[in-house]
């Protein structure tokens, strides 16, 4: 049996390619492709097809919106066996467009998919930004649009989340525990570090530098930690 691994990127626009080169050296299957992060992304233009046509076992894992993607892929794509998410959300959310209008960040089969919205009148306190806040607010004054916007975790054979709990860019140890919730007695495991950031960092990789100014939490050593701590559980993932 062969697996193949899709592995997306987040907002930095930069594909992880030392990820992908950690996974090809297990024996995998990679494909880490670049896409644009904008609004209305279809989900079928990640290259899911191309790993199926010569895999036997298909593991989506992502970063960030990336692991937004890849939870959404994994719920709504049924060849897709397991996902690996670092720094999850438990939501489709927005993205912007011209004069602040939002659309949803992402489609299926041609159409948007619910979304919950960003709360405008919110603003950054602390410099460089944590948009922490900005998430659960946003949660607060839209929460009739976030059972909608929830992402059907309970559909997903097998989800393995990383979350940091000093993460400064969304509350992706809520999410976490939110994706437990929602999946009851489903295969699911957590691997948090309260003093890791948003950015793990797995065992042969450098910390990621690229992307817009903002803060992300977490120190070196610590992301570096949480990185070691699941680096065991996403080898387990990807053997199935």
């Amino acid at each position: 049996m062969t697996t193949g691994v899709l592995l997306l990127h987040g907002s930095s626009g930069t594909p992880d390619i030392e990820r992908a080169q950690l996974l090809k050296a297990e024996g995998y299957d990679v494909l880490a492709p670049r896409w644009t992060v904008r609004s209305e992304v279809p989900l079928e233009s990640f290259p899911l097809d191309e790993l199926a046509e010569r895999n036997d076992r298909l593991v989506v894992m992502g970063s960030s919106w990336g692991a937004e993607a890849a939870l959404l892929l994994g719920a709504l794509d049924d060849r897709v066996d397991a996902v690996v998410a670092f720094a999850p959300s438990a939501y489709v959310w927005g993205r912007f467009v011209e004069d602040g209008l939002q659309r949803s960040a992402w489609t299926w089969q041609g159409e948007p998919l619910p979304f919950v919205p960003f709360d405008l009148d919110w603003k950054a306190d602390d410099d460089p930004p944590s948009y922490t806040g900005w998430y659960r607010k946003s949660l607060q004054v839209y929460d009739a649009y976030a059972e909608l916007a929830r992402i059907p975790v309970e559909r997903i054979r097998e989800v393995l989340l990383v979350a940091g709990g000093d993460d400064k860019v969304w509350p992706a140890v809520e999410f976490a525990e939110q994706i437990v919730a929602s999946r009851g007695d489903r295969a699911t495991r957590v691997v948090t570090l309260p003093e890791a950031g948003h950015r793990v960092v797995l065992p042969g990789e450098q910390p990621k530098t690229a992307g817009q100014r903002m803060a992300r939490g977490g120190s070196g050593d610590a992301d570096r930690e949480l990185g070691a701590r699941a680096w065991d559980d996403v080898r387990r993932v990807l053997a199935g």
